[in-house]
């Protein structure tokens, strides 16, 4: 079975017991000549044995099953073994104490509510059992005051072993959700630092070819000034000097430790506006409202990181003949948030689910660009926030803690 893996092992502890409760009651009743309600019993444990063969078939495919099919379970399991106890004995019988197993259970497998809603079930299947006993048992056995004591106990058992794995459950659950999100940074921090090193060695190889390129293209200018293939060539020229003297800025701010520096919101949209001017002029980036009066944290990174989120916009756009993106800025706690909205054709669930948290290989190249600006945007307290619109097209939110 591909069961979950919660679901999975009630099943099989309920299999085991059911073995166990058929192989008592049978010694108690042929071994041991205790007179008991042999036919009653067999028909409980018959009804329980049925009830996990259709468990066992309703829950054969499911993955990850829900916390209240958990619970309902952890019901079954309750009420047939209140039964069986009411039918041998009630809370006479000495293994009255396995109503704490499902509390066990839960404690592991469900959450605070659900772990509270077994143990005050496991109480009143308790309580239920020693209501239910006749009292002149108890005054005969002049046992009263022992079995309201039993009964305290158990409560007190009962609240803590709920409180104990509970605290300790939720414990381990929030370490290894912090391990797991520790390995994916240095993961994603390995990933990084190995890109660094490619990038700089590359743009390093480039400087010289380039410095000859330029060479090249100023005797052109002298020799054919108006060829117009000639003047095509001054824009990509000019785009990768630019390029190359921004990256030793950087490399420069990273050595010196002054990377880190307050801007405000209007500085950062003009600057936005002449970047895309610049490198995407045939996209128009529309406003839809101004830049508010505040001041976020930037440093070399920011607007790199904001035109990867536009270089993908305008690719999507013009796989799907658009020309226009919509920013719109929102001020919400503290947190100044720019949203991003391409007109192409959205992501998939599986890009939605991998995109900025590792790199994937991608025809179109997306993947790496919004890991980048994630990681960047992490550095600066900040966040991405990746989702399609409703209409058409994704929404790319950056947000950047007011300071």
């Amino acid at each position: 079975m591909q069961t979950d893996p919660a679901l999975s092992r009630l099943l099989v502890l309920r299999s085991a017991a059911i073995a166990v409760q058929f192989i008592a009651v049978m010694v108690v009743y042929f071994l041991f000549e205790h007179q008991i309600a042999l036919l009653p019993l067999l028909s409980v444990i018959l009804i329980e044995a049925i009830f996990q063969l259709l468990s066992i078939f309703a829950y054969r495919k499911v993955t990850k099953a829900k916390p209240s099919a958990v619970l309902m379970q952890l019901t079954a399991d309750l009420l047939f073994l209140t039964i069986l106890l009411s039918l041998s004995g009630g809370a006479t019988n000495a293994f009255v104490s396995l109503l704490l197993l499902p509390i066990m259970i839960a404690a592991v497998s469900v959450n605070a509510k659900g772990l509270a809603y077994t143990a005050v079930l496991a109480i009143a299947a308790y309580s239920f059992l020693l209501i239910k006993m006749p009292e002149h048992t108890m005054h005969q056995m002049q046992m009263t005051h022992h079995f309201i004591g039993m009964w305290i106990n158990f409560v007190i058992s009962a609240i803590v072993i709920a409180f104990v794995i509970g605290t300790l459950n939720s414990t381990l659950r929030a370490r290894e959700a912090t391990i797991a999100k520790a390995r994916e940074q240095q993961l994603r921090h390995e990933q990084l630092l190995t890109l660094d090193g490619a990038a700089a060695q590359v743009t390093h190889q480039l400087a010289t070819p380039l410095a000859n390129l330029q060479l090249l293209f100023e005797e052109l200018q002298e020799q054919q000034a108006d060829d117009p293939i000639v003047q095509e060539m001054a824009k990509p020229l000019a785009q990768c000097k630019q390029q190359l003297e921004h990256f030793r800025a950087l490399s420069n701010a990273l050595r010196t430790g002054e990377t880190q520096k307050v801007i405000s919101a209007q500085t950062l949209q003009h600057t936005i506006e002449d970047a895309m001017t610049l490198h995407f002029p045939e996209q128009s980036l529309q406003w839809l409202n101004d830049a508010p009066q505040c001041s976020i944290l930037s440093d070399a990174m920011l607007l790199p990181a904001i035109l990867n989120l536009l270089q993908n916009a305008v690719l999507a756009n013009k796989k799907n003949q658009q020309n226009t993106i919509e920013a719109h800025w929102q001020i919400d706690n503290q947190q100044l948030s720019l949203s991003l909205r391409d007109f192409g054709q959205g992501f998939s669930e599986q890009q939605m689910s991998a995109l900025g948290g590792q790199l994937m290989p991608s025809k179109s190249g997306m993947g790496m660009a919004v890991l980048l600006s994630n990681v960047t945007l992490e550095r600066l307290d900040g966040s991405l926030t990746l989702c399609n619109h409703q209409q058409q097209g994704a929404i790319a939110t950056v947000s950047l803690k007011i300071v």
